[in-house]
């Protein structure tokens, strides 16, 4: 659509950026528009979040958006500007713009139109090998970062389906080299969940096991751990070890043996380096990706979080329920 045609709205309070009326998605507390950078000449991603909690810790308010602009990788999404309403109580984030919108999205549009379930084995090995570049690239800063919520939901799509790009770090944390997340509150969304996470003690390995249901959810094209109704029967299973039922429509051997890598214990589990030079992942030349560890300025420890965008429990608590 041609942006003289669209009706401009809002305006950013440097007048750099205009929202339209046009909406991309959104949910109980965050919108997301369409809107348009007036100085490089590109369309943006518009993102207005309500804050309906007291802002006893400002700082985490800006949480994303700085460690956002503070990243550069072609995996990461990246942030152009952000501000905060203190009189309508919203949070505004300018972002890149992915017509596409998320994988999730994607897959779910393809499927349509194919009338087939989840995605061909040549996209999955394409799709899992970019999305292990930006987790690689994560992991390797100093301190790491770990996105805590990768499902497909938050990673997004671009150049009809080739292109990956990490987003949504609403629930993103740093921490130091060799130490660990020690938290009372679990954070994230329960099928993606490694059962460390329960623990409330764990580290980047967790965004492995995320990963594995990711791809188990790009090859089914729903949701692991659908057979249950709710987050405490999949928490039950997963800190079992019970594995998700949909793992039995994986027919690739190979792909089924990455997700079960995947979910091993965080002792054993393979690192997002360690996966890249697995033979499922590697281009037709014998690589396996290009560099991920570019430097980042270090930063101090903070947790980013927002209401429902991911599970919160008593890790405590959830952990001495009824196993039975």
């Amino acid at each position: 659509m041609n942006c003289e045609l669209r009706r401009v709205v809002e305006k950013s309070p440097c007048g750099r950026f205009i929202r339209y009326s046009d909406m991309l998605g959104g949910g109980a507390y965050k919108e997301v528009y369409i809107g348009y950078d007036r100085v490089e000449q590109i369309e943006i991603a518009w993102n207005q979040i309500v804050v309906d909690e007291p802002l006893e810790n400002p700082e985490k308010l800006f949480a994303e958006g700085i460690l956002l602009k503070s990243l550069n990788h072609e995996r990461v999404m990246k942030c152009f500007c952000y501000w905060f309403d203190s009189k309508s109580k919203i949070l505004h984030m300018i972002t890149e713009l992915f017509p596409s919108g998320s994988l999730k999205k994607y897959l779910a549009n393809s499927n349509d139109n194919d009338n087939g379930v989840g995605a061909d084995l040549v996209s999955i090995k394409n799709w899992g090998r970019l999305i292990l570049e930006g987790l690689s690239f994560l992991h390797c800063q100093n301190p790491k970062i770990i996105h805590r919520d990768i499902k497909c939901d938050n990673v997004f799509v671009d150049s009809g389906g080739k292109e990956i790009t990490l987003g949504d770090f609403g629930l993103a944390i740093r921490v130091m080299e060799g130490k660990f997340v020690k938290e009372k509150e679990t954070k994230g969304t329960p099928e993606f969940m490694a059962p460390e996470c329960y623990d409330g003690e764990y580290n980047e390995l967790v965004d492995i096991y995320s990963f594995g249901m990711c791809l188990l959810e790009m090859v089914t094209g729903e949701y692991p751990y659908m057979e249950c109704s709710n987050g405490i029967q999949i928490f039950k299973k997963v800190y079992t070890g019970v594995k998700p039922a949909s793992l039995g429509k994986v027919k690739d051997s190979r792909l089924k043996d990455i997700i079960e890598k995947c979910m091993l214990p965080m002792s054993v589990r393979p690192s997002a380096e360690e996966l890249l030079k697995d033979p499922f992942f590697l281009y037709n030349d014998g690589s396996s990706t290009l560099e991920a560890c570019a430097p980042a300025a270090a930063a101090a420890s903070f947790v980013i979080s927002h209401p429902l965008r991911g599970f919160h429990c008593c890790a405590r608590d959830i952990r001495n329920l009824c196993l039975v």
